[in-house]
């Protein structure tokens, strides 16, 4: 993918330019499209605003009582004060009835995703290429993009088992009762003359449209308070180290790391970035032998076609394929890929540049001593690889970058984070 295209993809993908979308926000410009056909801000008139169901959204997303076991909610897994992802370097969060369950999937941040393309299979770019290249499946939520809508998402731990572990809707329902917020959420959502909580469906519909506007709220999902934004607004600027680092971020031959992680240059016409195109990719992300899962060699999470998604598992060309979360707060975060698998960036990077030029260092041993490659996924699916730079290696078998380079494509990555503290000269100058 070009310089130009890789730009215009981004310029796309965060501003709404593109079909397949719902009403994105770009920077905090625009208000998203909220809620479902039936449950909505203002449905009823002048209610319920969108003040009421985000603040009952953050309160029901901080509420451990929603949860069989008393003991986890939503901010359990994905922590404000990480970006809402999580504190720790679990490779899965623990839940469940006893919070002795752990799934096989990664907890990603829920920040930057209050503009995702919505899921299809056939992604066309409607600038550059005049709409006729296909970018293959793009968009959707979670790590295989099996829902596309806030409260969709939202309602998704409060049924597994491995999380909040209610049985059912009913379940909810009861412990929605019980909250100390019960009486303000049914002031707020019932319609007029009626009770809510005579309406199971309309108390399910409203609990996660209020959550989603929650995650819509732009001070605690998109800021936009990065060094990196202070930067592009000319409010700052990057060190030595961090200039090489980007550079490498977005050089083909080199990171390629924008190919996927959608980058912008210093223009007054572009918006600020959401670090994701928002595609799938596979990358052959080694085995994690620490998810109790991986015990059944059989076993297989292969993203886009199963086992959590299943209406395209019989698309072999998707296996391995796992969506391209943003890079947004990744400094934060203390494991990486939809298994967890590593825990700093630098093992991330090394893995990119030197998976397919020494992959004894990345992946398991067969009772022979031989190197399984691409331990994770059946021997099948590994042409679906992505084997672009940088996994591709330079001449002479050398890998596209160096450990001096790695560090500086690391200390970019840290301007990525949000809480960055404006120099008062710079705020001054904008006066």
């Amino acid at each position: 993918m070009t310089g130009n295209k890789v730009l215009a993809k981004s310029l796309l993908a965060a501003c709404g330019l593109i079909a397949f979308t719902y009403s994105l926000a770009c920077s905090n410009e625009e208000v998203p499209v909220i809620g479902s056909e039936l449950y909505f801000p203002m449905a009823y008139g002048d209610a319920p605003t969108v003040n009421q169901l985000a603040t009952l959204g953050r309160k029901m997303f901080m509420d451990k009582s929603l949860s069989v076991s008393g003991q986890m909610s939503c901010a359990s897994c994905h922590s404000p004060d990480h970006a809402f992802g999580p504190s720790n370097a679990l490779p899965v969060q623990l839940g469940g009835p006893a919070m002795d369950r752990m799934g096989f999937r990664n907890t990603p941040s829920l920040r930057y995703l209050h503009s995702p393309i919505q899921f299809t299979e056939h992604f066309y770019e409607a600038e550059v290429t005049g709409g006729k290249d296909d970018e293959g499946p793009t968009g959707g939520r979670t790590w295989d993009g099996r829902v596309n809508s806030g409260h969709e998402q939202a309602l998704m731990p409060l049924l597994d088992r491995n999380e909040m572990a209610n049985a059912d809707a009913a379940e909810i329902i009861t412990r929605l009762r019980k909250a100390s917020y019960a009486d303000e959420f049914r002031q707020a959502v019932s319609a007029p003359g009626e009770n809510v909580f005579d309406n199971p469906d309309a108390v399910i519909g409203w609990l996660t449209v209020a959550i989603e506007t929650f995650e819509q709220s732009p001070a605690d999902f998109h800021p936009f308070t990065s060094k990196f934004d202070a930067y592009l607004r000319d409010q700052t600027d990057l060190t030595a180290k961090e200039k090489r680092g980007l550079a490498l971020f977005n050089d083909e031959k080199k990171g390629n790391c924008a190919s996927c992680h959608t980058s912008s240059h210093k223009n007054p016409a572009s918006h600020l970035p959401i670090f994701s195109d928002f595609g799938f990719v596979a990358l052959g992300v080694p085995r994690n032998a620490a998810l109790p899962v991986n015990a059944d060699p059989k076993f297989f999470d292969l993203g886009l076609c199963g086992p959590l998604r299943t209406d395209l598992k019989d698309k072999p060309e998707y296996c391995g394929s796992f969506r391209t979360p943003s890079l947004r707060n990744v400094a934060l975060r203390k494991s990486f890929f939809h298994n967890g698998k590593f825990h700093t960036l630098k093992e991330v990077l090394e893995f990119y540049v030197s998976r397919d030029i020494t992959p004894q260092k990345w992946y398991s041993r067969s009772a022979d001593g031989k190197v399984v490659k691409y331990d994770d996924m059946p021997k099948e699916y590994v042409k679906n690889l992505n084997t672009d730079p940088p996994f591709a290696p330079l001449p002479g078998n050398r890998p596209r970058l160096n450990a001096a380079e790695i560090d500086d494509i690391i200390a970019f990555l840290g301007t990525l984070s949000d809480g960055y503290a404006v120099p008062a000269a710079a705020k001054q100058a904008l006066r």
